[in-house]
């Protein structure tokens, strides 16, 4: 019999889905509602409550800001009943509080664990990011390449021309000129307005998504959330942390992080097996929204363990209560 305290990923999934799963449904009536707040709150109250059901000693590491600017599920927060295996937990209880609020597709919800010590602390701040799917050499893009320069690496890898490759961007005004310059390329952008994790999951379902790499600026804490993701799909994802005053560079020092300009792999952000969950609550490329029938709302979520590299979707049909 394995040690009770010992990451048990396969029995701690299913737990793991029912959390993020909780969220969604909780965020469902506030759907299009145009209030953000009170959507996130509420996936965050489900999430929090479920988490606090789970036989498990688990920190947040990854959450909703410093303590005194989230009211739960902030950076250090303990959560579990205490029994069974010490976990890092990172979440987001809604990736896409906007879309939510104005019901645009790709809103999740996204929880991941693993081992207590193997998640990357990433402060609140912006990380660089370069992602593409598996399949690939390590180190075919760099982020010391050019935008440009590794659209042209990609498609030589992938045995294409440049013009057919996609590459996804949050649009923000930071980006006008990479968006510029990559399509000075011919390769085609994928723009979306927010969500980044999805936008990096979108990398390993090519197939499906039509997009080969995601590059840009956004959340830290989102970037330790889609390694967990790849590490679990296959893909890679680089992560370099951007400061732009003396505050960032302080909660950086108080997370542990003593080398700035560190570029981060990942698998060094997550540095053991994890699980990850993500349930969707506006349908978007990855997952269908939350469905609601008379008597009834149904989720789909997205359930992967990267020990075993298995993805499992699972639709989930609830009673309203």
């Amino acid at each position: 019999m394995a040690d009770a305290q010992e990451f048990q990923d396969r029995l701690l999934s299913l737990g793991l889905a029912r959390v993020s799963e909780a969220a969604a449904l909780a965020s469902a009536k506030l759907v299009g509602r145009g209030d953000e707040k009170a959507a996130d709150q509420a996936a965050v109250n489900a999430m929090r409550d479920q988490l606090n059901l789970l036989d498990i000693k688990g920190v947040v590491v990854i959450g909703e800001g410093e303590r005194d600017e989230a009211p739960m599920l902030f950076i250090g927060e303990e959560v579990g009943t205490g029994q069974g295996p010490a976990v890092d937990i990172a979440l987001d209880p809604l990736e896409g509080t906007t879309l939510t609020a104005k019901d645009m597709p790709n809103a999740l919800t996204v929880i991941a664990m693993a081992p207590r010590g193997t998640l990357l602390h990433a402060p609140d701040v912006y990380m660089e990011k370069l992602a593409i799917g598996p399949g690939y050499a390590v180190d075919t893009v760099t982020l010391e390449m050019s935008p440009a320069e590794r659209v042209h690496a990609l498609a030589k890898a992938k045995g294409c021309k440049p013009e057919d490759i996609t590459v996804c961007v949050l649009e923000r005004p930071r980006h006008e000129e990479m968006i510029e310059e990559l399509r000075s390329t011919g390769a085609a952008i994928r723009l979306i307005t927010d969500g980044d994790v999805a936008g990096v999951i979108h990398c390993a379902e090519a197939e499906t998504t039509g997009i080969d790499m995601y590059m840009g600026s956004g959340g830290a804490p989102e970037g330790v959330l889609a390694a967990s993701a790849l590490k679990c799909m296959g893909g890679q994802i680089y992560g370099k942390l951007l400061f732009r005053n003396d505050d960032e560079r302080g909660r950086a020092a108080k997370a542990g992080i003593t080398d700035l300009n560190r570029v981060y792999t990942r698998d060094e952000m997550v540095t053991a097996d994890v699980i990850f969950a993500a349930t969707g609550v506006t349908s978007g490329s990855i997952l269908a929204g939350i469905k609601s029938e008379p008597g009834w709302l149904t989720t789909e979520t997205l359930l992967m363990r990267s020990k075993t590299g298995s993805v499992r979707r699972m639709t989930y049909r609830s009673p309203v209560k």
